[in-house]
């Protein structure tokens, strides 16, 4: 074929081709499953509200370690209520069409990513995997220049909490090290660089073999003598491996040498989550500020027998990883009364 042809040819195939996919971390284009009925109304309320006002993101957020009223504890709650405000928008556009969400949704991810300056502390910014579900509704029809500030963004997380993971950080080995798997992994699949993606595929799997135990109990549990800091310390995993199973991978079964995993680490809660098994919740902690939060008044950090509604989001998480535990997630929310993250009706 003559080499103008050639290249003719090739222009009219490049012309005609669909646009590369856009890279998400968890929720993928929309597809046939829908929210539940009872769930929209809260959330298109919730919608409504956060269009009417002002986004609240600020260069810093700090509330881990600190008590009420202590630095900027009570400043960072308010403008963390951001989070679930944005995911709110983030539905009711998927749910409605309604443009008003959208452009919702595109002013308040616009300024969390132009304003915040991430500080790489998990517990202070786990709940940023809320924008990130957020973008993944809206991503496709986000303007241009939001799409790109927002794909630097998360390049800039998943690439410092890789980094920070490198190394030793603090509390490597607990909750903390969970919550940057997290946030690396949910950041690096919306970032869609295979090389970050790798990377957080690796620094999982070492807290999975560092954090659980073969017998599928967490290091968290010994530490904190508390169910909280287990469902705490494998629900940001099971998001980690809710993201790699939504593109193809499984991590929820995968086994270190000891024998541990995920799925043995929920196996492990699941007669808590059940009722067959209870618990009494910091008696013998190994933290002195799970006892400075119970003489400040937080009683949820004084002892008491643990509530297995607490489980819902951490077994409806785990069912949504594996079909084998749908009933168990389904009988605990039943029986508590609980309902778990209405966003996971769209992956299940």
């Amino acid at each position: 074929m003559p080499r103008a042809l050639l290249g003719f040819v090739m222009m009219l195939t490049l012309a005609g081709a669909s646009p590369a996919p856009q890279p998400f971390a968890l929720l993928g284009p929309a597809g046939q499953h829908t929210l539940p009925p009872d769930a929209v109304a809260g959330i298109v309320a919730e919608a409504d509200a956060a269009t009417a006002r002002q986004p609240r993101a600020r260069a810093d957020l700090h509330t881990e370690g600190t008590l009420p009223n202590q630095g900027i504890r009570e400043e960072s709650l308010y403008a963390k209520e951001d989070q679930p405000a944005i995911l709110a928008m983030g539905l009711a556009w998927r749910t409605t069409g309604k443009p008003k969400y959208l452009e919702g949704a595109d002013r308040y991810l616009l300024a969390w990513a132009t304003t915040y300056r991430p500080s790489f502390n998990p517990i202070d910014e786990t709940g940023f995997d809320q924008l990130i579900l957020a973008s993944d509704l809206t991503g496709p029809d986000l303007p241009q220049s939001t799409r790109a500030r927002l794909g630097t963004f998360w390049r800039s997380l998943a690439t410092g909490y890789l980094d920070a993971m490198d190394g030793q950080p603090k509390n490597s080995r607990t909750n903390w090290q969970s919550h940057r798997v997290k946030l690396a992994t949910m950041a690096a699949f919306a970032s869609g660089d295979p090389t970050l993606i790798r990377r957080a595929r690796v620094a999982y799997r070492r807290q999975v073999s560092a954090n659980i135990r073969a017998d599928g109990s967490v290091f968290d549990f010994y530490e904190r003598d508390a169910l909280h800091y287990v469902t705490y310390d494998l629900d940001p995993l099971l998001m980690a491996a809710l993201s790699a199973k939504a593109h193809g991978e499984d991590w929820y079964d995968w086994k270190a040498r000891s024998g541990a995993s995920l799925a043995a680490a929920v196996a492990w809660l699941r007669p808590y989550a059940l009722g067959a098994k209870t618990h009494v919740e910091f008696v013998r902690s190994r933290i002195q500020f799970d006892r400075d939060r119970a003489a400040a008044g937080q009683k949820e950090y004084a002892p008491h027998v643990w509530s297995r509604g607490a489980a819902v989001g951490t077994m409806a998480l785990s069912a949504a990883c594996d079909l084998r535990e749908v009933s168990t997630a389904a009988q605990v929310a039943r029986e508590t009364g609980r309902s778990p993250p209405a966003w996971l009706a769209l992956v299940r």
